[in-house]
């Protein structure tokens, strides 16, 4: 049986255009394939103890298949780890940013 963990995800747009994604965009996670819809700043999730993909990328509201702003990493989840695991993506200021994605 797989054992579930929650891993805190913690998504930000620069400060500066913070007031435009909250508006108009939503962030999305990506674990193994599977999106999450989450909203800007920490959300938490579950993901299956052991190694994964993880994809950090924003869609206006309405859209369903744009990846905008796609940022990559790899996150590995144990079940009997001391802090709980976190995945942070922080998008840049200038248009057509990237998110930068760390694990931990």
């Amino acid at each position: 049986m797989a054992v579930m963990v929650k891993v805190l995800v913690d998504i930000r747009p620069s400060p500066v255009a913070l007031p435009f994604h909250r508006v108009f965009t939503r962030p999305v996670v990506e674990i193994d394939g599977v999106e999450r819809t989450v909203r800007w700043g920490v959300t938490e999730v579950s993901a299956e103890e052991g190694d994964h993909e993880v994809a950090v990328f924003f869609r206006y509201r309405g859209q369903r298949a744009a990846r905008l702003g796609l940022g990559t990493g790899q996150l590995t989840v144990r079940a009997d780890a001391a802090a709980q695991p976190r995945v942070t993506a922080r998008l840049g200021a200038r248009n057509g940013s990237s998110f930068t994605v760390g694990t931990a």
